[in-house]
């Protein structure tokens, strides 16, 4: 099969595309030809010796990607969730060693769903990692309640925009900061109220908000607090930039706390329920082909992605 290898830790020419033998599955895996995969900024930051470096740098080959939409090929004995030919989606052992860029994937049928047959899988791939993070944030640890007043940082990005949907659907009052250019977009979404960070001072625009979902980490983290109410909340995901978050929020009477996502296939098939309802939308920014990889996340390194960056095979 076609897979493309992390050679070493670095810039995009260490993303090498090469033969390398389909994956032998596990009894509790499926193996899954893949159409569709989706970019994050963690794979970005593990392939220049960040994210998910550190687990994953004795990996030999090292392979990037969690995220993943095809099409089961093989059952292992013991999984009775899937047939043969099921069109399925996930995200596949985070955090761990997904082993996506690939055409074929070996998956715990623990960590996937079935595709709606409504929605394509460049769709799907794209409501995998960023969609399960939004909603494992705000619904399984956050807990929003109707009528708190919700702060979501760059509203308009791959988690953000997610994040955006779940809050207003818990019905939060949502307010989203992103560039006016995506003003818009994030309005559509369903939030309540618009923040434009180049322009505005979001502590200088917004008080007594209930909960705040910080993606951006560093002094986001300070001027946060400054905004949440006593008793109120934060969650901060990037990866060495929220070192402090729970200490910081601590000392003002806010419950500052760090998070990563893990896959979970019994929150996937909420998802899918949701795209399959249409209360859920997963916005593609662009789709770029296997052999355009490094592009991919090229893109992904201008942080001015608007949803989610996707690779078909």
């Amino acid at each position: 099969m076609k897979a493309i290898r992390l050679n070493g830790f670095g810039g995009v020419e260490q993303l090498v595309q090469q033969e390398l033998p389909t994956p032998t599955i596990k009894d509790d895996e499926v193996l899954i030809q893949a159409k569709a995969l989706s970019i994050n900024p963690v794979d970005v930051k593990t392939r220049a010796g960040k994210g998910m470096a550190g687990p994953l740098k004795d990996e030999k080959p090292l392979i990037l990607g969690w995220d993943i939409s095809g099409t089961i090929t093989e059952i292992g004995k013991n999984v009775m969730d899937f047939r043969m030919g099921d069109a399925v989606f996930g995200m596949v052992n985070f955090p761990g060693h997904g082993k996506t860029y690939a055409e074929f994937v070996a998956a715990p049928s623990s960590h996937l769903a079935l595709k709606p047959a409504s929605i394509p899988h460049e769709v799907a791939a794209a409501t995998t990692l960023a969609a399960l993070t939004a909603w494992q944030a705000l619904v399984n640890h956050a807990r929003i309640q109707p009528g708190q007043k919700v702060l979501i940082h760059a509203a308009a990005g791959g988690v953000g925009h997610f994040a955006v949907q779940f809050a207003k659907q818990l019905g939060a009052y949502v307010v989203g900061t992103s560039s006016a250019a995506n003003r818009d977009f994030v309005l559509n979404l369903g939030a309540d109220e618009h923040i434009d960070y180049q322009t505005q001072r979001f502590e200088e625009a917004v008080s007594g908000v209930d909960f705040v979902l910080d993606t951006l980490g560093g002094e986001t983290i300070d001027r946060s607090l400054d905004v949440i109410k006593p008793g109120g909340s934060i969650i901060s995901i990037p990866s060495g930039l929220n070192e402090q978050v729970v200490e910081k929020a601590k000392a003002r009477g806010i419950h500052g706390a760090t998070f990563r996502v893990q896959s979970n296939g019994e929150d996937m098939k909420t998802l899918a329920g949701l795209l399959e309802k249409g209360t859920l939308k997963a916005h593609v920014f662009k789709t770029y082909s296997f052999d355009q990889m490094a592009e991919a996340h090229r893109q992904i390194e201008t942080g001015k992605t608007v949803g989610k960056v996707i690779v078909t095979i």
